[in-house]
């Protein structure tokens, strides 16, 4: 009985570890910290993808842990990479296309961000994302404002003379025509350089302003409310040989938590703008809301550069 009994359990074990080997383990990489929006988003798909018992595992890497913040999307394009939360912007570099997904004004509110998301000028995005192997789970646009150091920053005459961090090309374009200098750098880096001096105004998201406790280090902050400047498209991306690869179900249960993520995306990124301003303020750090005057003047100086 005892022997039976050892058959069992000896079965059983191998049985398991046979399972573990033949389970799909996918290595997601982001920028952020765990408490932002993102790396909730890129939770949402693990977790719902880990309770529908697929064998498949998406092992989340935060904090530029496994890349750096900048150089995710060639490893992924290439496979070394399986999925990331990306400005995708910060691959305007490789294509130049994707510079479109941050320009000043483009955008007007998180509604129409959802929209754009359905559309063709989306669709003729993902062909180009195609042709490098990536593919879209999750969209999301988040809005965002500036902070300035020792300044608030509502119309293009605040940036005159300023060292700023813009992201991306257009809105680097758009400050330096207002009269910046600008320092290029991932919002992870912003906290640093504008302690040390480096920086004396930045541009970022809302969520980001607030994950990498930028309100420490400004005086003013002009965040997104009834006009918003910046509106920056950061998806849920992955390589698309390796969602291929997977098998019916492992790719339904991505698509059914992803669906389930970029609804949560569209509600949180909503929140995000409120809750910054809540958290600067709390902070004691100055609030200035841009008019619809100083709006349309930095669309001018934006169609006139970017």
């Amino acid at each position: 009985m005892k022997h039976t009994i050892r058959t069992f359990v000896s079965a059983g074990a191998l049985f398991a570890a046979a399972t573990a080997v033949n389970a799909t383990e996918l290595r997601l990489s982001h920028q952020w910290s765990e408490g932002d929006v993102r790396h909730q988003v890129a939770k949402i798909v693990a977790d719902e993808v880990a309770a529908a018992d697929v064998d498949l595992e998406i092992k989340i890497f935060p904090t530029q842990s496994l890349f750096k913040a900048r150089e995710q999307y060639s490893p992924l394009s290439r496979g070394q990479l399986d999925m990331t939360v990306l400005p995708l912007s910060y691959a305007g570099g490789q294509q130049p296309v994707y510079n479109l997904t941050l320009m000043p004004g483009l955008v007007k509110n998180h509604d129409h961000a959802a929209r754009l998301n359905e559309s063709p000028f989306m669709e003729a995005v993902e062909e180009i994302m195609a042709e490098d192997d990536v593919m879209v789970l999750v969209h999301g646009y988040l809005a965002g404002g500036f902070a300035g150091k020792d300044t608030c920053i509502t119309s293009p005459d605040d940036m005159q003379g300023l060292q700023t961090r813009a992201a991306g090309k257009a809105f680097e374009q758009m400050l330096a025509g207002a009269g910046a200098s600008i320092a290029s750098m991932a919002s992870s880096e912003i906290y640093n350089a504008m302690q040390t001096g480096v920086l004396d105004a930045a541009n970022t998201s809302s969520s980001s302003f607030v994950s990498y406790r930028i309100y420490e280090q400004v005086g003013c902050y002009t965040p997104a409310g009834e006009y918003a400047l910046w509106f920056m498209y950061q998806p849920l991306l992955m390589n698309k040989r390796t969602f291929e690869d997977l098998s019916d179900e492992q790719q339904q249960a991505l698509l059914d938590a992803s669906a389930k993520a970029e609804a949560y995306y569209l509600e949180e990124a909503k929140k995000e703008d409120a809750e910054s301003r809540k958290v600067f303020e709390e902070a004691g750090v100055e609030i200035a809301d841009m008019t619809a005057e100083e709006f349309d003047a930095w669309r001018e100086i934006a169609q006139n550069t970017s």
